[in-house]
């Protein structure tokens, strides 16, 4: 349950051509450490670029976060994205909710994260392909340092790489 499809190290790495080799049309996006440094609001290198040739190869696109609609308002408009807020991921609503918004079957869709109890958790709960990023900046909250501590056991555990598992 804890294993992704495929470990990565930034959003902008996934590839048409990676897309098109998992037959994946939709991509659901974690914001924070995935887009975006933690409650950041600083677009990842590269990222605009990426979203715009997603769009333009007609990939749908959609932001699922725990976060509040007022800490992801402001960065789902700056990159042009509608966003669910409140997605008490790993439990299958919020995943469920960006199906239906993306107009998209479960093995065609993805959810890009870059947490294992969250993101990659309630995608393989819910059916979709899983895609682990690294976290952009490791985060400094006590709750926080100890559970990317378990998550490092359990990638080495599962032999989780930076390569399609």
């Amino acid at each position: 349950m804890f294993k992704p499809n495929i470990k990565l190290e930034r959003v902008t790495d996934i590839t048409l051509e990676l897309l098109k080799k998992y037959k994946i049309t939709s991509l659901i996006l974690d914001v924070d450490n995935t887009l975006s440094t933690h409650h950041g609001q600083v677009l990842t290198d590269g990222l605009e670029a990426w979203l715009k040739k997603m769009n333009e190869n007609r990939i749908k696109l959609t932001v699922l976060s725990n976060s509040t609609s007022k800490r992801l308002e402001p960065f789902a408009k700056k990159i042009g994205l509608k966003y669910i807020s409140l997605g008490l991921k790993p439990l299958p609503f919020g995943y469920l909710r960006a199906l239906r918004r993306l107009n998209s079957k479960r093995y065609e869709t993805a959810i890009v994260g870059d947490q294992l109890f969250t993101d990659v958790l309630g995608g393989n709960l819910v059916g979709l392909k899983t895609i682990l990023l690294t976290p952009i900046k490791p985060e400094t909250s006590l709750r926080f340092r100890m559970k990317r501590k378990v998550e490092a056991f359990l990638i080495k555990k599962l032999n989780i790489t930076n390569t399609e598992v």
